[in-house]
């Protein structure tokens, strides 16, 4: 499934269940929310940090998908088409970091 797909399922999903947006400033604070779900299960299931009993049962890849709901959420109430965005970004990154990568002694 494309993003674009995505970003259409998402805001079908609003419109039917969400009954609106939350505004662009309580997305961001939400984004951010769901950011630090995810840093504290990288830092404690992978890091250095020993993981409590009650963060044992969390799933990364939920609040993955809950960071890329509210992130497709941003896109579209502010009107960015994702996909044309991504493909321009991987494109930049492509020419940019190909070589700097190959040649980067730390990733041999």
């Amino acid at each position: 499934m494309g993003i674009k797909t995505t970003q259409k399922q998402v805001d079908d999903w609003i419109q039917k269940h969400g009954v609106r947006y939350f505004n662009e400033l309580t997305n961001m604070a939400q984004l951010t929310e769901e950011v630090g779900e995810v840093a504290r299960i990288i830092a404690r299931r992978y890091g250095e940090q020993s993981e409590k009993e009650s963060d044992k049962a969390k799933d990364l890849g939920e609040e993955l998908a809950d960071v890329l709901f509210v992130t497709l959420c941003l896109a579209n109430q502010t009107g960015v088409d994702l996909q044309a965005a991504f493909d321009k970004k991987l494109a930049i990154k492509t020419n940019r970091d190909h070589d700097r990568h190959h040649n980067n002694k730390k990733l041999q």
